[in-house]
């Protein structure tokens, strides 16, 4: 169980990883809300293979639609296919990695034996669903992942790059761009997260006199973002709509990622890209880049504060192009 969002998905994919790669033989299941079902599956994709290459079964929960309108002849329609698919699988146990009630609920639907959650989940009330706790004593939510999971294995699992899905269509089409290219993410969850668009734009310039083409990811909603830094960098950054599958399979291309807390930036370091993280308000040593190589830039006053402020954090602003630029210009060239 691990519905949304985006980078939490990918936060708990090494867990998965791990134990897929442990037992190659076990059916996992995975339940997720479905506009993130491709950081599970290709859209073409039937069976575990390349194209889905962790769940045997993708469980699409439209739980934030549900709850929209709960007593809707739709929502009580999909609410009894789902509890019927769930049960339908006969699960032997069910790890919720999302610490919540909703997602909790949904996962004593499927009657496991076992329901294995965190000691402290991120809903309290959560916990009470558990017929086993974990105490995790890992920093990173990655680490903490993989201590639940360990429950289930009965064993102590590695740390594993993360498998994600190769979409054929979405691979042909990241081939056009061409290459080498940076991946630039302005947007963020909140507006307390967010660099200003103007200093992406002066990060963008720069990369473009080293010889790289700039690629600006607009996520749903964030399409502004995208139009700004294109417009302030004077046409050296071109702004990019696509596909979850079609940015999976660019950013396994991207020289560099740069971006806030967000998720396609957790998408360039679960996918081994260098990676420039610029964090304000979130705390880089529980949801930052993990693994491979990767500068986190962020004020040593900067306190953590998930609060939904729409002006960007104080220490956040006081991250400048040029201390970017030099972080990325060591990773692209391959310095320590």
């Amino acid at each position: 169980m691990r519905l949304s969002a985006m980078g939490d998905i990918l936060h708990a994919l090494p867990a998965v990883t791990a134990l897929r790669e442990a037992h190659p033989e076990w059916r996992i299941g995975w339940a997720v809300e479905p506009q993130w079902k491709p950081l599970l599956a290709a859209e073409s994709a039937t069976e575990r293979g390349p194209a889905m290459p962790l769940a045997d079964r993708v469980h699409v929960i439209p739980a934030r639609r549900w709850a929209r309108a709960p007593l809707s002849a739709k929502t009580l329609r999909e609410v009894r296919q789902a509890r019927r698919e769930l049960r339908e699988e006969q699960y032997d146990a069910c790890v919720d990695l999302q610490g919540a009630v909703r997602s909790a609920v949904i996962a004593k639907w499927a009657r496991a034996k076992r329901l294995i959650g965190e000691d402290n989940p991120r809903e309290w009330v959560a916990r009470w669903f558990f017929s086993e706790r974990v105490m995790t004593r890992g920093v990173h939510v990655i680490e903490q992942a993989i201590e639940v999971m360990n429950a289930v294995a009965g064993e102590v699992l590695p740390v594993r790059e993360p498998l994600l899905p190769v979409d054929p269509a979405a691979e042909c089409e990241a081939d056009a761009l061409g290459a080498p290219f940076v991946l630039i993410h302005p947007g963020a969850g909140w507006g307390a997260k967010r660099w200003p668009t103007d200093r992406y734009a002066a990060v963008a310039r720069a990369l473009h006199d080293l010889g790289y083409g700039v690629v600006v990811n607009a996520g749903p909603g964030e399409e502004s973002l995208a139009d700004e830094v294109a417009a302030q960098s004077g046409g050296y950054a071109m702004p990019l709509r696509s596909s979850i599958s079609v940015l999976i399979a660019m950013t396994r291309r991207a020289a560099l990622a740069i971006g806030g807390d967000t998720g396609p930036l957790h998408l360039a370091s679960a996918l081994g890209r260098p990676v420039v993280g610029i964090y304000g308000p979130t705390d880089p040593a529980r949801n930052g880049p993990f693994g491979g190589r990767f500068e986190v830039l962020r004020h040593p006053e900067s306190k953590r504060d998930h609060s939904r402020h729409a002006a960007p954090e104080a220490g956040l602003l006081t991250i400048t192009p040029d201390a970017v630029i030099q972080a990325a210009t060591r990773l692209l060239r391959g310095e320590p």
